[in-house]
């Protein structure tokens, strides 16, 4: 698995790291008996992190003499423990794997996600550094490094990772909500604006995305649009605290305390650092 990680707002999401096996097809266990060890390894069973961390955990124990297939298995059971939230175990197989194929850009990419998930941001900026040397056209890289950017502060090295991205993928709408977010907080609207639109062009249902319009709105002081953006965004995720607290915001300023106030507990509730953390983002 490739992985992309948010910062609280994103989804991960990513492709399978394929072993190049055709001989190793081992049996399965018991619960999945129509899917190999291989097959569990990269993660065709998507509905067990254990499954696949079993496939993997056999393939790496089968003595395969193939640095590469153990490279791929490394990686792949990395990205099960990283799902299970264990970022200790997820970074010990990342490791391994680049131990076993330093050019092999996938694994500095998923250890970064781990770090930066086990808070270690500065390890994570490293790691991605490395995959983008590897591959400088690996988009996802640019985003993880992007979104660490972002969370510092550092709006301008944010955006230009995000434009990478995006000339990468294009079609990928998250990576224009990122940008559209990161523009908004820096305080260039139109721009977020513009991002946004285009990121709800491609992917039309997305709570994200309308979360983040609703802040470019909120801070341009336009408060009907800021709260119709919010109810959508609630519609689709009815617990993003982001979203709650923006419309709370907002429904204050036009003069409805009682839902306004409704609004803010609500996002307390979810998320008791929700007032410090949508102070930073600067909505007056």
């Amino acid at each position: 698995m490739d992985m992309r990680s948010g910062v609280g707002r994103s989804i991960v999401y990513g492709f399978a790291s394929t072993l190049m096996l055709t001989l190793l097809v081992t049996p399965a266990p018991a619960q999945s008996p129509k899917l190999s060890n291989v097959d569990l390894c990269d993660g065709k069973d998507r509905s067990s992190s254990n499954a696949q961390i079993i496939g993997c955990t056999a393939l790496i124990k089968s003595g395969v003499n193939n640095a590469q297939v153990l490279a791929s298995a490394y990686n792949n059971r990395g990205n099960a423990f990283n799902g299970k939230e264990r970022y200790d175990l997820a970074i010990r197989d990342y490791s391994e794997s680049i131990k076993l194929n330093p050019t092999f850009a996938k694994p500095f990419n998923n250890r970064g996600v781990a770090y930066k998930k086990d808070g270690e941001l500065d390890r994570a900026i490293n790691d991605f550094d490395a995959a983008i040397n590897i591959d400088p056209n690996y988009a996802n890289a640019f985003a993880n490094r992007g979104e660490i950017y972002q969370t510092k502060g550092d709006y301008s090295r944010a955006l230009k990772d995000f434009d990478e991205a995006i000339r990468l993928q294009p079609a990928v709408g998250s990576l224009w909500n990122e940008r559209c977010w990161t523009h908004a907080l820096a305080g260039d609207l139109q721009a977020a604006l513009n991002d946004c639109n285009e990121s709800l062009r491609l992917e039309p249902n997305t709570a994200a995305t309308f979360d983040s319009r609703g802040l470019a709105y909120l801070k341009l002081g336009q408060w009907d649009l800021a709260i119709a953006d919010y109810n959508s965004a609630l519609q689709l995720n009815p617990k993003l605290p982001t979203a709650l607290y923006g419309r709370g915001f907002a429904r204050l300023k036009t003069g409805d305390p009682t839902r306004g106030k409704a609004d803010v507990a609500a996002a307390k509730s979810v998320d008791q650092n929700i007032v410090t953390e949508f102070a930073r983002y600067g909505p007056q």
